[in-house]
Formats: C-alpha cells, sequence, structure tokens
C-alpha cells in the first residue's frame, strides 16, 4: 500500500503541544520529528522553503527579538548553542599588573577586566587572526603577539585630593579625582595595521558599555596595568560569550471551545498578562446563529483571544472550575520566538546571522568527512 498524504487540518493539529492542569501532551509521538507511520514524509527542499520564516518583532542595536517559524526544535537549540559559545570575540586574556595599590587584589582585578566588553570596527575585529596559546611542555609553541592577533591596552589611574572640592564635601567623586575606576579609562593602544582598521572615536577598542565600575580608591593609590586582548569562543571561557542571553521560547496556542460570557469573561481576561484576552460585546449575529453558544447573550461581554503572543502559559485559567472545557492551551512545535541580547560588541542582530554562518561551516565540514569516509570505505579491499 502507497503511503498516503496527511491532510493540511492532521498537520497543523500536530503542530500543538498541549498544555495541560499538570501535564504537558504531544511532546514526541514518532522516532523522527514531523514523521507518521503510513504517511509519506520525503522531505523537499521546495516545501521547506515554503514553510520557513523569520519575523523581526524588535531590532535594536543590543535587543533583538524575532520569531523563527519551521525548523525543527534541533535546528532551533542548534542557533542558541551557537549564538552562546561558538561566535568569536574579542576579550581580554592576559594581564600584566606593573602596579596595583588599589584595595582588589590582583587576581581579582585581573578577572573583573576580562569580564569588561569589548567593541570596535567590525572590520578589524574579523580581520584579527586566533592567538594560539602555548603548549605547557612547550612555551614556545604558542603564537607571537603581533597586530594581527593581539590588541594591547592600558589602564592608568591615579587617586589624588580634588583641590577645588568644597570643605563640607562629603562626595568622594567630587572629594578626589579618580575615586572611581571606569571601563572608560581603558585605553585603546594600536599598532602596525590596526591603525588604520580602528581609526575614529566610534572604531578604536573601547567597552560598549563606558560605565562599568572596575575600582574603587583613594588619594594615595595607583592601578598602572597592561592589558592584551585575543578573539575566543564562548566554548572556552565565558567572557568570550558575544551575548548576555540569547534564549527561545514556543508561540502560546489558546483556543476558546465554548463562550466565555459577562463576569466570568472579565475574570478569564484577569487569567492572563494585559493583551492577551480582550473583551467584545456579543453581536446581533452571533446571537442568531443556532449552535453558536451565543444564542440569548446579545450585548453580552464575551472573552476573546486578542494576542496569544504575550502569553507566558501560566496555566492560571486551568485551575478555575468555570472554565473547565472551555478552554484550550498548547505551544506551537515549529514556532520559535527568539530573545538575543547583545554584549555590545555585535548588533543583536547581527549575531544571528553570524550562528547561521557558524552552522552552515559545521555542515560543510561533517560533508567533507562523510565523502572522506565513504572513498575510505572504496578503497578498502
Amino acid at each position: 500500500m502507497a503511503p498516503r498524504i496527511a491532510l493540511p487540518e492532521e498537520v497543523e493539529e500536530r503542530k500543538i503541544i498541549g498544555i495541560n492542569e499538570e501535564t504537558v501532551t504531544n511532546l514526541a509521538a514518532t522516532d523522527f520529528p514531523g514523521h507518521w507511520p503510513g504517511e509519506d514524509h520525503a522531505w523537499s527542499l521546495d516545501k521547506f522553503k515554503q514553510n520557513l520564516r523569520v519575523e523581526f518583532h524588535k531590532n535594536e542595536p543590543i535587543e533583538a527579538s524575532f520569531s523563527l517559524i519551521g525548523v525543527d526544535a534541533a535546528i532551533a537549540n542548534a542557533f542558541r548553542r551557537i549564538l552562546i559559545a561558538e561566535i568569536p570575540s574579542l576579550a581580554i586574556e592576559s594581564v600584566y599588573i606593573h602596579n596595583n595599590t588599589s584595595v582588589i587584589h590582583d587576581e581579582v582585578l585581573a578577572h573583573r577586566l576580562g569580564l569588561v566588553p569589548l567593541k570596535g570596527s567590525p572590520e578589524g575585529i574579523n580581520w584579527l587572526q586566533w592567538f594560539r596559546a602555548p603548549k605547557e611542555d612547550d612555551p614556545d609553541s604558542g603564537s607571537t603577539p603581533s597586530d594581527f592577533n593581539t590588541i594591547v591596552l592600558s589602564l592608568k589611574v591615579e587617586c589624588t585630593k580634588n583641590p577645588d572640592a568644597s570643605l563640607d564635601e562629603d562626595d568622594p567623586t567630587k572629594l578626589y579625582n579618580h575615586a572611581h575606576v571606569y571601563a572608560k579609562d581603558i585605553e585603546f593602544h594600536p599598532v602596525g595595521r590596526q591603525e588604520q582598521l580602528f581609526e575614529g572615536p566610534e572604531k578604536k577598542i573601547q567597552s560598549p558599555n563606558p560605565d562599568i565600575l572596575i575600582a574603587k580608591m583613594r588619594p594615595g593609590q595607583k592601578i598602572d596595568i597592561e592589558m592584551h586582548a585575543i578573539k575566543g569562543i564562548g566554548a572556552d571561557h565565558t567572557k568570550f560569550s558575544p551575548v548576555a542571553t540569547a534564549s527561545y521560547r514556543l508561540l502560546p496556542d489558546i483556543r476558546i471551545l465554548r463562550p466565555i460570557l459577562g463576569d466570568d469573561a472579565t475574570k478569564f481576561a484577569g487569567c492572563f498578562p494585559k493583551g492577551v484576552i480582550g473583551i467584545e460585546t456579543v453581536t446581533t449575529e452571533e446571537a442568531s446563529k443556532q449552535g453558536s453558544g451565543y444564542e440569548g447573550h446579545e450585548g453580552e461581554k464575551k472573552a476573546v483571544v486578542v494576542d496569544p503572543f504575550k502569553d507566558t502559559i501560566s496555566r492560571e485559567c486551568l485551575r478555575h472550575e468555570e472554565f473547565q472545557g472551555k478552554v484550550k492551551l498548547g505551544r506551537v512545535r515549529d514556532h520559535f520566538i527568539f530573545n538575543i541580547e547583545s554584549t555590545g560588541q555585535f548588533d543583536s542582530d547581527v549575531l544571528f546571522l553570524e550562528s547561521v554562518k557558524v552552522l552552515k561551516l559545521k555542515c560543510s565540514r561533517l560533508k567533507r568527512n562523510l565523502v572522506k569516509l565513504a572513498d575510505m570505505t572504496d578503497a578498502q579491499p
């Protein structure tokens, strides 16, 4: 018997994950995502292109929110993990402390500096090459610091009394100069080709958040530090992660099965975040239509779903007896709402494109290895 083609209604219903009062149902019903016994699920590039959509809801330099529609959870999660751990970014790796008389210990200060995010010319950062750390048993095996793999920064500040401060002043930032040391005090020292690639106030290497507090000092205390920043990935250390957060959630699905009227409609709307459920009036047409459930309720309030995107699936409505059998909650299986918050080195929407590039490289590498494996198998006697 030839495999049958699933009806569109079946396909749409299978996309919904059931959210019940105590359980979650319809998580995975088959061995392979999207495949059902006795049906033809041959993969088609044209069908995939037709179903794949990316819809942006918010696109700001630091934060972006968008929907990735028409892919499996494994693909969406691959993008999330790549965003966190595999997009190369710049961070301080080596800290050379010449003088530190502040109250912060050297190792703590070095750790704080390593976590300060950096930004600069995207072209320059992409031009930088990887810096290979030397092996423990071979000090000469690593890379030599140069203009194409190392960024040199410095932090030189000294706290002194402010001679112009008022005698009754008690604010340390007014009593002293450099009482607080901020990320904006870090200076960039370009060398070689870096002078052209990072030229200008907006393109130079600096912190995207200049007011990050690094240390507090008092008169007589001084910090004199040189730092080397290199490219790395979040899988090696979280300081190289270009995102503060990268997460996704499934689109909520709210279906009102039977009319919810009057005071129950108001109570039902209160079970959801503001804007999810709206209150409308039963029209004459609805009240006159047999089987609609609104017969004889013309002019009364009714609950309607306005924007399920804002819902958080709290299940509050399932805890009230008056709503039993009247509402069904779910999540759309292939609709992923991403939220990306950049640390500032790259714009948030660029980060997603970078994750796509990384995944493409992984696929190309896997394809090459499969070809080599096939050739090796054929070559065996």
